[in-house]
């Protein structure tokens, strides 16, 4: 066989083109074993790049432009007769920048996770030792997920969006509010309630959520399906088929805004007075 490969016969090229085809299969076959044992560290890359764009895109988004306004005296002056004019006033501004938020996102991947309960929940392989305490936020690469309820060192236990203890705040893209609850016993199926009747919605408008719930604003939610016309109060329901699915839910990122804290004392010691 070796000295008819060596040849340059019709049998000599035929023989190291199937030398060269089966060193291909082994060769590739190598490399799939290789690129599967190296997925888990890859898809770590990507959502740690994902994280951080994110961040970025929230340090824009967070940011509002207050203009301060104040008056200026000017100088005294003196006329043409020589007397002293009195001092003029004008309003004078100037502008600063205000942030209102400041989010950071930690990558987890998700070791358990129920969809038939009437409150749902995600164990996720972060915890305290990682930065990740209650009441933060968990969303996915496409939508929203739920808020984070127990923690221990290494784990966290997220109370998902399909619960019947969850309402979420929402938004449509004109800037219609309404409030996001579950169908229940339906993985992907949510409703938007108390959408007044005048907004103009119709099948596949997105929603996403606003500022005012632990949610960063502007988070996918999910798309409508069918709008419900309440006649008694003039209200619409929407059935929204969720961005995120549940049912194959592998990753997530908690999300914690670093200025909830202050917020919140605030708004708790305003309820107390």
């Amino acid at each position: 066989m070796v000295f008819i490969a060596n040849t340059h016969t019709l049998q000599g090229n035929d023989l190291v083109s199937s030398a060269n085809m089966v060193s291909g299969l082994v060769y590739k076959k190598r490399s799939d074993v290789v690129y599967y044992f190296g997925l888990r560290t890859m898809n770590d890359s990507l959502l740690n790049e994902n994280a951080l764009l994110r961040k970025r895109l929230d340090q824009i988004s967070s940011l509002d432009t207050l203009k301060d306004s104040f008056v200026v005296k000017k100088p005294s002056l003196t006329d043409t007769v020589g007397k002293p004019r009195k001092r003029s006033k004008e309003l004078d501004s100037t502008s600063r920048i205000i942030k209102y938020a400041d989010y950071i996102y930690r990558n987890a991947r998700v070791i358990n996770n129920s969809t038939n309960a009437s409150d749902n929940y995600v164990t996720i392989n972060r915890g305290s030792k990682d930065g990740v305490a209650k009441y933060m936020a968990v969303i996915s690469g496409t939508g929203i997920v739920g808020r984070v309820e127990h923690v221990s060192a290494h784990f966290a236990s997220v109370l998902s969006i399909l619960s019947s203890k969850q309402k979420v705040s929402a938004k449509l893209k004109d800037g219609t509010n309404g409030y996001i609850i579950w169908e229940e016993k339906i993985p992907d199926m949510l409703i938007m309630t108390d959408v007044p009747q005048q907004a103009k919605v119709k099948k596949g408008d997105s929603i996403f959520t606003t500022g005012y719930s632990f949610f960063p604003p502007d988070i996918m939610i999910g798309t409508v399906l069918k709008v419900e016309t309440i006649k008694k109060n003039n209200l619409q329901n929407l059935y929204l088929q969720s961005s995120t699915n549940f049912k194959n839910l592998q990753y997530v990122y908690v999300v914690e805004n670093r200025m909830s804290p202050e917020k919140k004392q605030l708004e708790d010691s305003s309820l107390k007075k």
